[in-house]
């Protein structure tokens, strides 16, 4: 008998559901099935099928915003009004890849420039890729299983996805109504799995395209087993910092700042963390995001004025309260929170002038902790923002064009907001990190076009200049 999943609430730890778990044959029949449709491009989905199944399941979704909302709040924790804002940008993001699919196209290449290359007409065409294993985080339950799931479809793969196992209804909903909408048998599956077996899916060399997104440690080591030949997306995580010049506008900037460090409890990958804010505003700009924090109602997810929800795990709980201590206990100042409310929540955190040596400030909290920094010279607070291996999005906040576009062109990121908190994000947008943060492109017009590969026509006919 195979392993039992079992689902449990973050906020309060009951029982969401028990799915079985698949063992080596369901495995392979998954990839079989995959690789053979794919292989059969008999099989293969029309760009006008595909447009019409993707506007279907819209609709679908459409009809139950709600129902998505409570089931991405309940296994998530991520609150109900900020799952509501998830659930309708999923939809919005069918919409961004049926859209997209009109746009996948190649170009002519010139021929008859050399006397070697007249007589012919050459062009590029877009193929799918072939398999894609999609390897999802528990974050945004809904809204990444588009990114990883719906882009591939819309590119023409098949594709195998494995939820996180924190959060796997989100994924299975999507799928049925993806059934329900027309998808044909085999050409979007999902799969509940060991990590051992997900290793295996990654490995096999019938995978062509792997998307995932989780830790660097995970990710990084996924991409050792790929078999040769097998091209991969993967999206790790960041320390978000920000640069805050002292003629920065408090009243605009300060909601941001607190949205971008406190959304989902600060479990996104480009959470507000780590605030580098010029000496002469820092404790003030601290105390202030401190006040609004404070604010801040923690509670249950399912709740509709719940701002800040559980941690997906208790031991996560424990080591976000860890490294607040060490930080602390290192001379951090703390201005609000540092301490566990409930087994499975944490008060919203701002601490001051942590040691650059703290945890907290050399990796990624993946928690409800802003910590606020003062320099004295800009770049001295840029090489700070650079100094760690991993680098995702940042932000700057300055009325002085100049010094936004010199803060810009320094930083080490893949996007850097000006007056705006690091978390923005819109999903036609390229999203991605670099360095130790991840490998190729999410957003999902880029993650179609790379679950896509170019193939090039020549024509020779005498007809031809």
């Amino acid at each position: 008998m195979n392993d039992q999943l079992k689902v449990y609430a973050p906020f309060d730890r009951t029982l969401i559901g028990t799915l079985p778990m698949a063992g080596v044959d369901e495995l392979e029949q998954k990839i079989a099935t995959a690789h053979d449709l794919f292989q059969d491009r008999d099989q293969w989905i029309p760009a006008y099928k595909r447009i019409a199944i993707l506007e279907k399941a819209r609709a679908l979704m459409e009809d139950k915003i709600e129902d998505l909302t409570k089931i991405a709040a309940q296994e998530g924790g991520k609150p109900y009004q900020d799952s509501m804002v998830e659930v309708k940008r999923a939809i919005n993001g069918l919409k961004i890849a049926t859209e997209e699919i009109s746009h996948m196209k190649g170009g002519q290449i010139p021929m008859g420039i050399t006397e070697s290359s007249i007589n012919r007409l050459a062009f590029t065409i877009r193929e799918p890729i072939g398999v894609v294993a999609s390897l999802s985080a528990f974050n945004h339950p809904l809204n990444l299983i588009v990114h990883q799931v719906i882009t591939a479809f819309a590119a023409g793969c098949p594709v195998i996805v494995k939820p996180a196992s924190k959060t796997p209804y989100s994924c299975m909903a999507l799928v049925e109504i993806l059934k329900e909408a027309g998808v044909p048998e085999g050409w979007v599956q999902s799969i509940h799995c060991s990590n051992e077996l997900s290793e295996k899916l990654v490995g096999d060399p019938r995978i062509n395209f792997l998307s995932f997104i989780g830790s660097a440690k995970v990710g990084w080591s996924l991409k050792s087993k790929m078999a040769p030949g097998t091209r991969c997306a993967l999206e790790h995580g960041g320390a978000a910092p920000v640069i805050v010049e002292k003629d920065s506008p408090f009243e605009e900037m300060l909601p941001l700042l607190v949205k971008g460090g406190f959304y989902h409890a600060g479990q996104v990958c480009v959470s507000v963390q780590k605030v580098f804010a010029h000496n002469s505003i820092a404790e003030k700009l601290a105390n202030d995001i401190a006040a609004e924090a404070k604010k801040l109602k923690v509670g249950n997810p399912l709740s509709e004025d719940t701002e800040v929800g559980p941690l997906i795990e208790t031991e996560e709980v424990d080591r976000v309260d860890e490294w607040v201590k060490e930080a602390i206990s290192g001379g951090a100042k703390l201005l609000c929170g540092g301490k566990k409310i409930s087994d499975t929540c944490y008060e919203p955190t701002v601490l001051l002038n942590p040691s650059n040596e703290a945890k907290i400030s050399q990796q990624e909290v993946f928690g409800p902790v802003v910590c606020v920094y003062a320099y004295e010279e800009r770049e001295e607070a840029i090489a700070l923002a650079n100094s760690l291996e991993f680098h995702f999005q940042a932000a700057v906040f300055t009325k002085d064009l100049d010094i936004a576009l010199d803060t810009v062109q320094k930083l080490n990121a893949t996007a850097v907001m000006v007056n705006d908190h690091t978390a923005f994000r819109v999903d036609w947008m390229p999203f991605g990190g670099r360095d130790a943060s991840g490998e190729g492109m999410g957003g999902i017009p880029y993650s179609m076009h790379e679950m896509t590969r170019e193939k090039l026509m020549v024509f020779k006919s005498k007809y031809l200049p």
